[in-house]
């Protein structure tokens, strides 16, 4: 049964007009923090101006993310997707079943019943808790292999991300079966024009931008969903996820996190240019929750050193394994960060460095930190509340505080009537 609607007694299909397509967007684990720290890391310095990105353009409004109460305040990602996939609160660890696991019929669901086409692009593994929300039901996020055996039963048009270790070859071939495309590189993309397609890029996660030096990976699976997907005549609904963004803040990881931060910007960019030529296309962007605690300026210091982390050219987890592996260690970190380390945190980063590969990831995070001011109050999430962003016909229904649960509602209102 559809919730109803919570806001303002506002009959939707009265409203002028309604989209046939929606996309919605998440940034796993982008709080406040992120978006603030995002506009300050692309700011040009050569500028008085503070430019604005596109997070400052699109913003409308705020949610609330806990969970069902059982759970308290603070959100994991399984529940805070299934409250945006379905409407409705559970406990953390829930895949689109309700607190007596009994399964939510999700927005997924709503659009295949009229017709729709329905899709996922995430740079996390396909079947990681947010994709899986929507897509199919389980009692535990952790169940990755029943999972990704479920989405045979999906019917999604479109899968793109991570994932293969998941996917053994006899699941490949039941997929391929139901007229499913399977790809497994970047490169293949473009041989896919019209079907199915389930896109398998890595073993689980994709690649980091910053160790790729390339923001375009999940602006290119965005762009493909969207080819695909709007071939449908009676509209679709698609889910895209900046999946790493969450990963990095719970490593406390603020340069890989601003890498991945850029990525899902330009997948906005990707959706905001097809919302203006496809004006019938609802876009909203939001954050699961929180994650890390990010604060901008630490210790005490009314300073943060975006330059520092501009000029860091890989993952503090990169660096650590390549500088275990050489001698000549000390050369390539100071190529890698970008900035002379001083004797001082030398002998720091010698010190870890004898301990092993996760010590010295440590070390080198605590040192692009402590000089860039940087600080985390937690390696787990937060329970602030989220932005929420929006562009393209009913976009200013998502004006103003409301919860995560409302998102849904809003959306699965804006769907297609049945007859």
């Amino acid at each position: 049964m559809l919730p109803l609607f919570a806001a303002a007694n506002l009959d939707i299909h009265d409203a002028p007009s309604r989209p046939k397509n929606m996309i919605i967007m998440v940034g796993d684990g982008m709080g406040p923090a992120y978006t603030s720290a995002y506009r300050y890391y692309q700011n040009n310095p050569d500028t008085e101006e503070i430019e604005q990105t596109v997070f400052d353009r699109l913003l409308v409004g705020m949610a609330s993310t806990y969970p069902a109460r059982q759970s308290g305040f603070v959100t994991d990602s399984a529940a805070s997707a299934t409250a945006l996939a379905t409407g409705v609160k559970s406990y953390n660890g829930a895949i689109s079943v309700d607190v007596n696991k009994r399964p939510l019929t999700t927005i997924m669901q709503m659009a295949k019943e009229r017709g729709m086409a329905t899709g996922v692009a995430v740079t996390s593994q396909v079947n990681h808790a947010t994709p899986a929300a929507f897509l199919v039901h389980n009692e535990s996020r952790r169940n990755y292999d029943e999972i990704a055996k479920s989405y045979l039963d999906s019917d999604a048009d479109v899968i793109l991300g991570g994932g293969q270790k998941y996917f053994s070859s006899s699941l490949l071939e039941q997929f391929k079966s139901k007229g499913y495309q399977h790809i497994d590189d970047f490169s293949q993309l473009s041989s896919i024009t019209q079907g199915k397609a389930l896109g398998l890029f890595a073993e689980v996660q994709l690649p980091w931008v910053i160790d790729k030096q390339d923001s375009t990976q999940l602006s290119l699976l965005t762009q493909k969903a969207l080819d695909l997907l709007s071939q449908n005549d009676k509209g679709f609904v698609l889910l895209v996820e900046g999946s790493l963004i969450d990963w990095a803040g719970h490593n406390n990881d603020i340069a890989t996190a601003m890498g991945e931060m850029h990525g899902f910007a330009n997948a906005i960019e990707v959706v905001e240019q097809f919302v203006r030529a496809n004006p019938d296309t609802l876009m909203v962007v939001t954050a699961d929750h929180n994650t890390g605690g990010l604060s901008i300026g630490a210790n005490g210091e009314y300073a943060w050193d975006t330059q520092l982390l501009q000029g860091i050219k890989a993952s503090p987890a990169s660096i650590a394994e390549q500088a275990i592996a050489i001698d000549s260690w000390q050369a390539l970190v100071n190529d890698k960060l970008g900035f002379e380390v001083t004797d001082t945190e030398l002998q720091r980063l010698s010190n870890a460095r004898m301990q092993g590969k996760q010590a010295l990831e440590a070390s080198l995070k605590q040192l692009v930190d402590t000089r860039s001011f940087t600080g985390w109050t937690t390696t787990g999430h937060t329970g602030g509340d989220v932005q929420v962003f929006a562009a393209g016909p009913a976009a200013d229904l998502f004006k103003g505080n409301q919860d995560n649960t409302d998102i849904a509602e809003k959306m699965m209102s804006l769907l297609p009537r049945t007859k």
